[in-house]
């Protein structure tokens, strides 16, 4: 009962028309999940935002970038305001790898926030 209850609050949240479209979509999760921690190549998206003003920052980052550029399929920045960027990075590779970069970018001295999103191929999905 508390499961269906949960459930049923979940999927008014999120507008799913039905339990089955929640529970798939929670599956799937988990399966993206256990593909970054195996060999699959997966995909993902880092979000890194910065002041563009720190020292030295920028080339900091786009040498990160370079060093990793095999695992970056496109880059976006964004002119948040006068000292802010926003950075998204479109990733593919092994989740091993991806999560390297998305350390290295997000601990590089300056960067106010970063994060690694996990998303999939979807070639194991159905």
């Amino acid at each position: 009962m508390r499961f269906g209850v949960s459930l049923d609050k979940a999927i008014k949240r999120d507008k799913y028309s039905n339990r089955s479209e929640a529970i798939r979509d929670l599956i799937r999760k988990d399966l993206v999940k256990t593909e970054w921690k195996t060999r699959s190549i997966v995909a993902g998206v880092i979000t890194v935002v910065y002041d563009h003003h720190r020292r030295e920052l920028v080339n900091t980052l786009v040498g990160i970038q370079h060093k990793y550029q095999h695992l970056i399929i496109s880059s976006q920045h964004i002119h948040l305001d006068h000292d802010n960027c926003l950075e998204t990075i479109v990733v593919k590779g092994r989740g091993k790898d991806l999560d390297a970069l998305s350390c290295e970018l997000k601990s590089a001295k300056g960067v106010k926030y970063g994060s690694l999103s996990m998303a999939t191929t979807g070639k194991h999905l159905v």
